[in-house]
């Protein structure tokens, strides 16, 4: 455990840090600064999996998920202006989210770790993130989803205004626009974060790169 304490660390305090910087928004709400610092989870994840092997990467997925379902447990007790600052729905969304989507991110990472050094971290997380922004905000933000109660329900009614999509398109539910502006956010970032990886698996383990 103590070789992959500082993915730990790193996953631990990505967690936290997105859990609080998505309550800050920007681009008129169509994002927060949280979304641009959870897709690197997916580099803890990749990095961790490439030096250390699958059965460590998943154990600081584990971590990840645990801090995030702790972060989610504090917010629901935090009253905000339209009630819990996490809704259940919305919490449930998240840790399903992650747990899923980076467990997939280990099992694609794996497959493929033995091609060219770039191609399993920007495909297990171009995978993964996609998976992650497709549940997330379909079990915390579609109509569809119902099982959650007309309670549950009304806390998050705001994300069904019709509105132009992406600010200059059709209009369309504001969940959907703001799913789609968080994927992008994640492509950008999986591709951008080639660099560190190269970097920091070089310099943790060079026979690994």
């Amino acid at each position: 455990m103590t070789r992959i304490l500082p993915g730990v660390i790193a996953m631990a305090a990505i967690v936290v840090a997105s859990n609080i910087l998505v309550q800050f928004l920007l681009l008129d709400g169509l994002l927060t600064w949280g979304a641009f610092t959870y897709p690197f989870a997916f580099l803890v994840t990749d990095v961790m999996n490439r030096v250390y092997g699958v059965q460590s990467a998943r154990k600081v997925v584990f971590v990840g998920f645990v801090v995030g379902i702790i972060c989610s447990l504090i917010g629901t007790q935090i009253m905000g202006e339209f009630g819990p600052l996490v809704p259940l729905r919305i919490a449930v969304g998240s840790a399903i989210a992650f747990l899923t989507a980076q467990l997939l991110d280990v099992a694609v990472f794996n497959r493929l770790r033995d091609g060219v050094w770039w191609r399993a971290p920007l495909a297990s997380t171009l995978i993964g993130s996609s998976i992650d922004t497709a549940l997330f905000f379909t079990i915390a933000f579609s109509a569809s989803v119902t099982v959650f109660g007309a309670n549950a329900d009304g806390a998050i009614g705001w994300a069904w205004d019709a509105v132009p999509f992406l600010n200059v398109g059709p209009e369309a539910p504001l969940w959907v626009t703001l799913a789609v502006a968080d994927w992008l956010v994640k492509l950008t970032i999986a591709l951008i974060a080639l660099i560190p990886f190269r970097m920091i698996v070089t310099k943790i383990s060079p026979h690994s790169a």
